[in-house]
């Protein structure tokens, strides 16, 4: 079981605004607070921004990796991906059904402001 991820941020404090908001649909809050690092979750922090002020360029889309965070509902997923899109953040697969190995599930994708792949996803669905 994975315990929490980091990404890193160009802009701690600009990040930090615009993932309070994103983040809100799935009740994550800051939880832990430092100069150059910041946590989110519900009960411990278990998505952390890390301060990288020196990252020249954005993560290119084809990195290869992403980060899934769990959502309530499908409602919490749209309203993620919307919120997203309104801190300027770009889409990387709207709000939809995904086919997994043995299961569908509700999610949306967006890259945040340094190119980071974050995604929301609700419970899947058993589809045998």
């Amino acid at each position: 079981m994975i315990d929490h991820v980091s990404i890193p941020v160009k802009d701690l404090e600009a990040s930090v605004a615009a993932y309070e908001r994103i983040l809100s649909p799935l009740h994550y809050t800051p939880l832990v607070e430092r100069s150059d690092t910041v946590g989110f979750g519900n009960s411990h922090p278990e998505f952390w921004l890390n301060a990288r002020p020196e990252m020249s360029e954005a993560a290119p889309d084809d990195s290869g990796y992403h980060v899934c965070l769990r959502a309530p509902d499908e409602a919490a997923v749209v309203e993620f991906h919307t919120i997203a899109l309104e801190f300027g953040c770009r889409s990387a697969g709207a709000p939809g059904m995904r086919p997994a190995a043995d299961t569908t599930y509700f999610s949306a994708f967006i890259y945040d402001l340094d190119g980071n792949k974050v995604e929301a996803a609700s419970s899947p669905r058993k589809i045998y």
